[in-house]
């Protein structure tokens, strides 16, 4: 009999948990020392740092993206709260494990935006105003249900993440680019685990 640690991937043995617990504390780690380091850090020579027209023109991009990904946290809890079925000790995980992540995007994404000497708009109603995400579906409790909604929740924010990606490319802050790029990777691979509970649930809908 396996024993070890049950996650949204199965059981897994203690050095796979500790493997995997080890990797978000570092990433965690990682993402406050840069924090930690951009706060600290003198300001850059003027030279050095984008126009400021083009630093107001990316500030308002990552304002986008800011409330889309605020909306998404909302709907990776309203997934994790209301999950019901044979499926709900993984996808309460799981879902769980989204929110942590995009909780990070939400903090890089807002400063950067006050980096670039803008204003972080992430209240509630100009998140409510501003968001592109489809409204998340109140009435679900299947796990199927919650797979389905939150797959298209995270693919039309990765989608958002790319094109903006591009759009900020074109304005040549590379570094902007890199925090988006990160976010999209790690939108990509949650994408992909949640898609991959939904191909599981209909190929084993298709054996009965």
């Amino acid at each position: 009999m396996k024993t070890g640690h049950f996650t949204s991937r199965g059981v897994y043995p203690n050095a796979s948990q500790n493997s995997h617990t080890n990797s978000r504390t570092f990433r965690q780690a990682a993402c406050s020392a840069y924090r930690a380091q951009i706060r600290d850090a003198p300001p850059l020579p003027h030279q050095e740092r984008p126009a400021e027209a083009t630093r107001a023109r990316v500030a308002d991009l990552l304002n986008q993206r800011l409330a889309d990904s605020i909306d998404l946290q909302t709907q990776c809890k309203q997934a994790h709260w209301n999950v019901k079925g044979p499926t709900f000790i993984a996808l309460h995980k799981l879902f769980d494990d989204i929110n942590e992540d995009v909780e990070e995007y939400v903090d890089l994404l807002a400063e950067r935006v006050v980096q670039l000497g803008g204003i972080a708009e992430g209240t509630a109603r100009t998140v409510a105003q501003r968001s592109t995400l489809e409204e998340y579906p109140h009435a679900l409790a299947s796990g199927e249900g919650h797979v389905d909604a939150l797959s298209s929740a995270l693919a039309a924010f990765g989608s958002g993440a790319r094109k903006a990606i591009d759009q900020v490319d074109a304005l040549e802050d590379a570094d902007t680019v890199d925090i988006l790029t990160e976010i999209s990777r790690g939108i990509d691979k949650w994408l992909w685990f949640v898609e991959a509970h939904q191909q599981g649930e209909a190929e084993g809908q298709s054996r009965r």
